[in-house]
């Protein structure tokens, strides 16, 4: 999915609160009764300001649907739910329900049984669950825990994490290889990379980039190495940084949010990432992208489906509006159709989302 929008529209708020929604739930066995949660609700409004701010997720796993979310503010749950759909079932099945006045459990979901008074009030039921074993919850947190949300503007941390990934010796499976598939795919220039040998000198360079050497006459006489990090352009160190990642989701089936995935990026190779997620060959696992972008290149029947994109548009009152281009209704109530020139009647206003300069 990607998500179009003004400059301040709400982009990164929606991207903020997935993580925000992860990081509650990774630590909420963790805290103390006395933690914060860390969540901020819309300040705008005199009463959203003091209501709980709502998050809820579907997830689809070996099959059967979930539906989790819970209602909080920043000392305490106030609601928790958890719903699943098995099969072609058109009703969903209550797992259990948390209001203020307590928890209630279905007969048969036997997990969550005696665990009731266990949960704090600034503490999820699920994470209850999950610390006492139960497999449902585990499954779910777990998924939720290979979520990635990362920024496609600060992402020098994650060199790390290549670095790492490249260095797991796994005989079935040379992740190295992968990522040096992945660069030489993008064709950014060099013949591979190498990561240093020495563990102190590691810290101070993230890789080796080896380059061809030519003579006079323009012949390969050689080869000739370069620090990635001094000598390779911005774009090539940001498409290092991210390869694990990017690699890892498809491998895994998981979730990638990032937050301004075209920075530093010729429009090409973002969407040559893109068409990884959206083509069953690269991504058999059904692994997800989500991303923020003011690439209107991008926006093109050949590259996503009208479902696949999405607008945030701030209302009168400044809150954040978000809808889809398969939602969008044209002035005579007629849906937009495919053959549009999504780009053209983005940039023109037709769908919104876009910044109105005054002059």
């Amino acid at each position: 999915a990607v998500i179009y929008g003004a400059n301040s529209s709400g982009k990164s708020n929606l991207l903020k609160a997935i993580g925000r929604f992860k990081k509650i739930i990774n630590s909420s066995s963790k805290l103390n009764s006395t933690d914060k949660l860390k969540i901020s609700p819309f300040l705008l409004n005199q009463e959203t300001a003091k209501e709980p701010s709502f998050f809820e997720i579907e997830l689809l796993l070996d099959n059967v649907a979930y539906r989790y979310g819970f209602t909080a503010n920043n000392q305490k749950v106030y609601e928790e739910w958890l719903y699943t759909k098995e099969g072609k079932a058109k009703k969903e099945k209550c797992l259990f329900v948390r209001t203020e006045e307590g928890i209630g459990i279905a007969d048969d979901y036997n997990e969550g049984k005696g665990l009731e008074e266990k949960v704090r009030d600034n503490g999820l039921f699920l994470s209850t669950i999950d610390s006492f074993n139960g497999e449902i919850a585990k499954k779910i947190i777990y998924k939720i825990d290979n979520f990635w949300i990362i920024s496609g503007i600060n992402h020098e941390s994650w060199s790390g994490f290549t670095n790492d990934m490249c260095n797991i010796e796994n005989p079935d499976l040379s992740f190295q290889q992968e990522i040096q598939d992945f660069l030489k795919s993008m064709n950014v220039g060099f013949n591979r990379f190498e990561l240093p040998e020495d563990e102190k000198l590691a810290k101070e360079i993230k890789a080796y980039t080896i380059h061809n050497l030519y003579n006079e006459q323009e012949e390969v006489i050689g080869e000739t190495r370069f620090s990635m990090k001094e000598h390779e352009s911005s774009g090539t160190n940001k498409l290092f940084d991210l390869a694990a990642l990017v690699i890892s989701q498809l491998m895994l089936g998981d979730l990638l949010v990032v937050d301004e995935l075209d920075s530093k990026l010729h429009p090409l190779l973002t969407q040559h990432i893109i068409k990884l997620f959206n083509n069953p060959k690269t991504n058999p696992k059904g692994a997800q992208l989500i991303f923020a972008t003011h690439d209107t290149n991008l926006l093109n029947v050949k590259t996503f489906r009208r479902d696949q994109i999405w607008f945030t548009e701030k209302d009168h009152s400044e809150a954040t509006d978000l809808y889809s281009l398969a939602e969008f209704r044209e002035p005579e109530g007629n849906k937009i159709r495919k053959d549009r020139s999504f780009e053209k009647d983005y940039i023109n206003g037709r769908y919104g989302a876009i910044p109105y300069i005054k002059d």
